[in-house]
């Protein structure tokens, strides 16, 4: 791992949303805290995978890094600077930078506006690629994600949702940024057309050196495309590793049920199948100590009284689990 700096750091973040609304008789109830404490780092040109079952934290936190959700607590550093509390006026120039691609590409465009306006309006907004530069700048960013010129002039309906992706893409790449957010950027599209566009972000990423925050609920291609893979559980970091021993050797019993119930492409391999009891609490009312200790087959006594500290079990791999304070 390069000794350089992170070009992201992200210390101790935590959300919570509202005081839990208004009650007729006694107190209101309490706030939902949808993540809690929650660090990472991502260097220039690293893909960090952020996994979990839904309700687990992954969008909020996304979200919250690009400030687009306001964080409760915690620190953000972007290449450096504390970009926790910026005023937006001086937010702008890390906009540029911090770019996002997500889930719903239909969503995520104006079914007003021809390609051609949305891609310009990104160069407009932040000043670049102006007067004769526009058109041919806009044109080669259709080409950068595979779709032909002739598409400039058509609206987001014309397009097919694989397509709409890759409009998404390009205005992300537009502004030439350092860092993007891809928020489950595939799983509103066909099966057969996902491969084709996590390939064209795994290709741009390689190309570009973009680092990115990489959420999912997939393991597949959180295996394909990520370097390191940080599983979350109720708003909490269970456990962060290498990709390559994340997959080989999880040590988390959340990670290790996650990955026992991904599919095999294999039909003849077999997994051991760790089936999660129950389902996930409610984060307005988690349970006490360790939060996944209500659907862990191994939970102690002591998990609801102790809530685990992540500890380092091999190079780049920490987890938060009682029974590595005990083995």
């Amino acid at each position: 791992m390069s000794a350089a700096p992170p070009l992201l750091a992200v210390e101790a973040l935590s959300k919570s949303f509202g005081d839990g609304g208004f009650r007729l008789f006694g107190a209101g109830r309490p706030p939902i805290r949808a993540v809690d404490n929650v660090s990472f780092t991502i260097r220039r040109g690293e893909v960090l995978g952020l996994v979990g079952e839904s309700g687990s934290g992954k969008t909020t936190v996304g979200r919250s890094v690009l400030r687009l959700t306001e964080p409760s607590a915690g620190r953000i550093l972007f290449d450096g600077q504390d970009i926790t509390a910026l005023p937006r006026a001086r937010l702008r120039p890390y906009r540029r930078r911090m770019q996002i691609v997500f889930q719903d590409p239909y969503a995520s465009l104006n079914p007003r506006m021809r390609v051609e306006d949305i891609l310009g309006e990104a160069l407009d907004t932040h000043g670049l690629a102006q007067g004769a530069a526009r058109t041919p700048r806009i044109l080669q960013l259709l080409d950068r994600v595979g779709l032909p010129a002739a598409h400039a002039r058509r609206y987001p309906h014309e397009f097919s949702g694989g397509q709409r992706q890759r409009i998404v893409i390009a205005r992300a790449l537009a502004v030439e940024p350092d860092f993007i957010v891809a928020d489950e950027p595939v799983s509103a599209l066909d099966v057969s057309i996902q491969a084709q566009v996590i390939n064209l972000l795994a290709e741009l990423q390689r190309d570009l050196g973009l680092a990115m925050l990489f959420i999912s609920h997939d393991l597949s291609v959180i295996e394909y495309i990520c370097d390191r893979v940080v599983v979350m559980y109720l708003g909490r970091v269970m456990e962060e590793a290498p990709v390559e021993a994340l997959f080989s050797r999880p040590r988390h019993p959340y990670t290790e049920a996650l990955l026992a119930a991904a599919p095999v492409p294999d039909p003849e391999a077999e997994r051991q199948r760790v089936l999660l009891m129950g389902d996930m609490p409610s984060p307005a009312n988690p349970p006490s100590g360790c939060v996944f200790r209500t659907r862990c087959r191994f939970a102690l006594p002591a998990c609801a009284e102790t809530r685990p500290k992540l500890r380092e079990v091999g190079p780049g791999h920490t987890t938060a689990c009682i029974r590595d304070d005990i083995l």
